[in-house]
């Protein structure tokens, strides 16, 4: 990826994906690294789809493992990412459980919310307070949304315990914009409807739904997430901060 000037957008900077080890996580990780950064890839069990993503991206992009739902595991990646990269210039915070498949998906509900909330939402209060205390001016902090916390909602269990959590993690975001403003620009990502592993064992009837209420006639592509990261990361969005950027394909209620 490179601007019209012929320069890569995120050259030389050095930046931090938690989550990375697949799904909407990989794919910014592959797309700032396409962009010119150096990428800590951030992971917690995948070990063996982590090392492939660091061979996928070549040399100097290091692993970072770290168990995200505690108070220790948020600091050692945080320590991680300073000592191999000595200084950070974006982080993405993207790490989030999943409730929808395997085994977690029958999970009683009040495991689910607290293993949301000790995620979805701690860690990124957490990683995001760690890193900006040390994040040189100029740095940029993403987080990752969803987009029916910011539209219309969804009816269900799964939904509304997602719902909350990450309508929560938006709330810290805008606030924690203005905390750290004007060193550290903070914004959020809301995908919508995205193919992960998720999309792939859906209802074909559900799937046909999204589609055609989605003015743009398709299920979103990590990619999508990942290219609106990259722009959220780069100078071009330096006057943006305290945003949420639903990427959705104009879903608004």
């Amino acid at each position: 990826m490179t601007t019209q000037t012929g320069e890569s957008p995120l050259a030389g900077l050095r930046t931090v994906v938690t989550g990375a080890s697949s799904g909407i996580g990989k794919a910014i990780a592959i797309a700032f690294a396409a962009a010119g950064a150096r990428v800590g890839i951030g992971f917690r069990r995948s070990t063996d789809a982590a090392g492939a993503l660091s061979i996928e991206l070549g040399p100097g992009h290091p692993l970072l493992q770290a168990d995200l739902s505690t108070s220790e595991g948020c600091t050692s990646v945080v320590r991680q990412a300073f000592d191999a990269m000595e200084s950070i210039d974006g982080w993405v915070n993207n790490a989030g459980v999943d409730v929808l498949t395997g085994e977690a998906r029958q999970w009683p509900a009040e495991k689910k919310l607290e293993a949301l909330l000790e995620v979805d939402l701690k860690a990124t209060i957490r990683c995001s307070r760690l890193v900006a205390e040390r994040m040189r001016p100029g740095g940029c902090i993403i987080n990752v949304g969803w987009d029916h916390a910011t539209i219309d909602g969804m009816a269900g269990g799964d939904p509304e315990l997602f719902a909350a959590v990450k309508a929560a993690v938006l709330g810290f975001s805008k606030s924690f914009a203005r905390s750290v403003a004007p060193d550290v620009r903070v914004n959020v990502l809301c995908p919508g409807w995205i193919e992960t592993a998720f999309a792939v064992g859906v209802d074909r009837d559900f799937h046909a739904q999204v589609e055609a209420n989605t003015p743009l006639g398709r299920w979103g592509q990590p990619q999508d997430v990942a290219g609106a990261a990259v722009w959220l990361a780069s100078p071009a969005s330096r006057f943006i901060t305290g945003q949420a950027i639903n990427v959705n394909g104009g879903v608004v209620g």
